[in-house]
């Protein structure tokens, strides 16, 4: 006989929740929680939550899904009373953002949420949330299998230097902003064979920096943690989260997830520049094409703001915007030192007259002019390493050398005159 049991059993066990002001908004996530999860989770408004959380049901919660658009700002109070709650319970949280402002999601982000994606939801950015939240924790990981020894900074910060601030910024995506910097970078820490300056390279793309997969680099958690609260972090803790390149270039790397560029302020920027002038002779700051709110506090604190460009209507024409928005808020434009990257030929005289041309036309002058490094540079950046490692021999290497060494002659003739 077919047991009463048989006919109804058991429902499965709820493991994830989404919790918001009206979950009907969020469309899109009600779909990829359906094709994630099944029937495995369910839905709680902002009052219900708390009281759920106090619940047995609440014991098998793996994760709550946190919605939150524009209009939740005002209740942010018991939003963040939700994340505390969640966190002390030991249940994950992943905040689903939709036009919220940057102050807000950094408070949840600072009260224990563990990922933010936002909305509408890109494809399969739910199913990689879900992923990096079921990932093994690092002890654990570690008790199971080997991991790589990551190469971290040696020194102990002593804030003892006063370093020269050399931001890179390309006037348009593909001039090669970031294979400069990464070059330069290198090229200054290994300018001379004994006591060479101690060199860091911070990208500051927080969304599609490139700088680690150039030197063959993981992205670390830390750099998140950083960027999150940069009012409690200390020298120790900011060079602890970079990693070196060889022993001898170190590197602050980009997020490990992409982050909205106004994540953090001016103020946050500017602590991380003062604490790597202090530590460091040369900071190289790979910068986003995208003008911010804290470019401004970039330019102020750089020495050199180089600007890349190529031989294009689009560079010209973003050039001249570039100068005329500076010039408009009353900026230090003469900071600016414009490289043409993929420039002619000695013999392209063709090509040099419309160099000249150009920079007459937008009243510039074309201080660098580096050539084309060919296929060897993408070779170098695709294997992780400088050009030096890799083709010395190479036009371009041998053109950011030369600058290297001028800068640091630059530099010690500085600090001679000081003493």
């Amino acid at each position: 006989m077919t047991s009463v049991a048989a006919l109804h059993p058991e429902p499965a066990p709820i493991v994830a929740c989404t919790i918001s002001r009206d979950v009907q908004n969020f469309d899109l996530l009600i779909e990829d929680m359906e094709a994630e999860l099944g029937e495995s989770w369910g839905d709680l408004s902002f009052d219900d939550a708390l009281r759920f959380f106090d619940q047995p049901d609440a014991t098998t919660l793996e994760f709550v899904a946190i919605a939150v658009d524009g209009e939740d700002e005002a209740d942010l109070k018991v939003i963040a009373s939700i994340v505390t709650a969640a966190r002390d319970k030991g249940i994950k949280v992943i905040l689903i953002a939709d036009q919220i402002s940057p102050s807000a999601l950094h408070q949840l982000l600072r009260l224990g949420a563990e990922d933010f994606v936002p909305y509408p939801l890109p494809e399969g950015s739910l199913h990689d949330a879900i992923a990096r939240l079921r990932r093994p924790e690092p002890a654990a990981a570690a008790a199971n299998e080997p991991t790589q020894e990551l190469a971290t900074p040696a020194f102990k910060p002593k804030g003892d230097r006063d370093g020269v601030v050399l931001p890179v910024h390309g006037l348009a995506g593909g001039v090669g902003s970031t294979s400069f910097a990464v070059n330069l970078a290198w090229e200054l820490a290994t300018v001379t064979k004994t006591d060479a300056p101690r060199v860091c390279l911070l990208d500051f793309d927080f969304q599609f920096g490139s700088v680690s997969t150039f030197l063959d680099l993981p992205r670390r958690e830390q750099v998140f943690e950083i960027l999150s609260d940069t009012s409690a972090v200390d020298s120790e803790a900011f060079v602890a989260a970079m990693l070196t390149f060889n022993d001898k270039l170190h590197v602050f790397t980009a997020p490990n997830d992409m982050l909205p560029l106004d994540f953090v302020n001016a103020e946050d920027i500017g602590r991380l520049l003062s604490m790597a002038r202090a530590n460091f002779d040369f900071v190289i700051v790979d910068m986003p094409k995208t003008i911010v709110q804290w470019t401004e506090t970039v330019l102020n604190q750089a020495h050199v703001y180089f600007a890349l460009l190529e031989l294009d209507m689009r560079c010209a024409q973003n050039a001249l915007r570039l100068v005329r928005a500076l010039k408009a808020e009353d900026l230090p434009h003469e900071k600016l030192r414009f490289g043409l990257n993929r420039s002619p030929k000695f013999t392209d005289l063709s090509g040099k007259a419309r160099a000249k041309r150009m920079a007459e036309s937008l009243s510039i002058a074309l201080e660098l002019m580096l050539p084309d490094g060919g296929g060897q540079v993408t070779q170098a950046n695709d294997h992780g390493l400088p050009l030096a490692e890799t083709a010395a021999k190479n036009p371009l290497r041998k053109e950011i050398q030369k600058l290297a060494k001028s800068l640091h002659e630059l530099n010690r003739a500085v600090e001679a005159g000081r003493t």
